[in-house]
């Protein structure tokens, strides 16, 4: 197994090693993909902070949402396949994954606002918290990305992956998996598990844009990058806001 590799589809060796190394004043940066990450994060906050004031203002959103869900996904995929696009559709994606995030979050919030008013409030911390532990352990490397931690996190991504598709396609045929959702403790004990993979796919993206520095990529391999790690936060905190509901569910 190769030893450039992450958990996130999007950050992976084949799409740094494809690039072309460059001159040094045009090859991409840690410095310069976490500050693109800021942008995107940025524009992700200003249309979810629309869809969340609509909804509160009495609008349906739920057509803002699904154009988010079904438009991000469809930039993610293009991006991961065209990703000399990604300085002009990272941007796009940010906006409509903001679409989805505030429809989620307006939703949940509505859901829990008598047994837990401040659910959202508690998702963002706890997924901000997060994330600034996984970088310092990443960064001070008390956690090290070793080929054995590699291929554990990808694996169990991978296995996560495939079970939310199986369950998305039963859901078809009136098949639910109570777990899923339910606050037991088996659906708390998942969703815990879920976290704990979702975090530890931020080291491995941590890594592989450091990597992706170091082997010279191209400056427009900053926006690839700055998307793949806004694809893993959104992931945590989703994964964050459905472990919150089953625990406030059991109040």
């Amino acid at each position: 197994m190769s030893l450039f590799k992450s958990g996130n589809p999007t950050l992976s060796e084949k799409q740094f090693s494809a690039s072309p190394v460059t001159v040094l004043g045009d090859r991409m940066t840690v410095r310069g993909t976490l500050n693109k990450f800021g942008f995107l994060f940025l524009m992700v906050m200003a249309t979810a902070f629309y869809t969340w004031n609509a909804h509160f203002g009495g609008q349906n959103v739920q057509g803002l949402l699904l154009t988010g869900a079904i438009g991000g996904l469809i930039l993610a995929f293009v991006i991961i396949f065209k990703k000399t696009w990604a300085p002009f559709l990272a941007p796009a994606y940010a906006l409509l994954e903001g679409l989805f995030v505030g429809g989620i979050s307006a939703y949940y919030s509505a859901a829990f606002s008598e047994t837990a008013p401040f659910i959202i409030v508690q998702a963002v911390g706890l997924t901000f918290g997060t994330a600034i532990a996984m970088y310092a352990l990443y960064h001070f490397r008390i956690i090290k990305v070793t080929e054995t931690f590699r291929s554990v996190v990808v694996t169990a991504t991978m296995g996560i992956a495939v079970f939310y598709l199986i369950t998305f396609v039963l859901g078809f045929f009136g098949v639910q998996i109570p777990f899923l959702h339910e606050g037991s403790m088996i659906g708390i004990g998942f969703s815990l598990l879920v976290v704990g993979i979702a975090a530890l796919n931020l080291i491995l993206d941590f890594d592989m844009i450091e990597r992706g520095s170091e082997m010279g990529a191209p400056k427009y391999m900053e926006w690839y990058g700055a998307f793949g790690l806004l694809v893993t936060i959104v992931w945590l905190y989703l994964e964050i806001l459905r472990l919150l509901s089953k625990l406030n569910s059991r109040n």
